[in-house]
């Protein structure tokens, strides 16, 4: 690999999310075919072991950035008792919490105790501060909620990035993403607001497509890479399916998918040609 290879974080979403992603991130990490997870600590299969397997990692060289996934979405449970928006004691769906953020109907007090618990959930568990801060279904990006995770951010974890969702590609293949473009433009404004903070965001992003059953990962990842600038981060999503993924999530088998081909040859093959390296 050149020197001067683009040098990328390929980033597990969810871990913590059920024992079996668990699992199948760790084994890409210990592969080198992952260098940063976030975890889902709301999720109720995360708890101190699964924090120390993946700490364990790190035990004789930095093989992988660890970041909190904030939680705010169905059928994830809030952490902290102020929370009010609930629907059976759950969070609200996705659809109901981008509009309740984009209207500021969100009580703004209990979005920093939310950000807070959760927080403190990983000092707890993980026993330091989170390497970096992003979202599951990216809510750390929406108006409301952004203002708030940058309001908790500076004190609780200053040494933290935050994930930031704005492409580097270009604008007719924007537009061709109706998802990633409105990631976009909630991240230009986000990008901004933390700037002024003076902390510190990735300079790109990149995977995220339709999760349809039929998704060719495999040919859909070369082009993430195209045009990132080094520094950017890449989501991915992969896993095994057991129970518990099929209780809290719709995106199961595409984990595997996503899985086997970050496990297979063919993997290492497409960062060469692409001139990028994992951080």
């Amino acid at each position: 690999m050149s020197q001067a290879a683009r040098r990328i974080w390929l980033c597990a979403d969810d871990f913590g999310i059920s024992p079996a992603v668990n699992t199948a991130i760790r084994e890409l990490v210990v592969q080198g075919r992952l260098n940063a997870t976030s975890a889902l600590v709301a999720a109720p299969s995360f708890h101190r072991g699964e924090a120390a397997a993946l700490d364990m990692l790190n035990a004789r060289e930095r093989r992988v950035a660890i970041g909190l996934h904030l939680a705010f979405t169905a059928p994830l449970r809030p952490l902290s008792k102020g929370f009010k928006t609930l629907r059976e004691g759950a969070f609200p769906p996705l659809a109901t919490t981008a509009r309740l953020a984009l209207t500021y109907r969100f009580d703004h007090a209990a979005l920093v105790g939310e950000i807070t618990a959760q927080m403190q959930r990983f000092l707890d568990t993980f026993g330091r501060a989170p390497d970096f801060v992003d979202g599951h279904h990216h809510v750390h990006v929406l108006p409301q909620i952004s203002d708030a995770v940058l309001e908790v951010i500076p004190g609780a974890a200053p040494n933290a990035w935050l994930r930031q969702c704005g492409r580097a590609a270009p604008l007719a293949q924007r537009f061709s993403d109706p998802k990633g473009l409105l990631l976009d433009l909630f991240s230009y404004r986000f990008r901004r607001r933390a700037a002024a903070r003076g902390l510190r965001t990735n300079p790109a992003f990149a995977g995220t497509y339709a999760f349809d059953a039929s998704a060719n990962f495999a040919a859909l990842f070369p082009r993430f890479l195209d045009s990132l600038p080094d520094g950017s981060v890449v989501m991915c999503h992969p896993g095994f399916v057991d129970a518990e993924l099929e209780r809290l999530d719709p995106l199961t088998t595409l984990r595997e998918k996503e899985y086997a081909f970050f496990a297979s040859d063919a993997f290492p093959v497409v960062l060469a040609n692409h001139g990028v390296a994992l951080a």
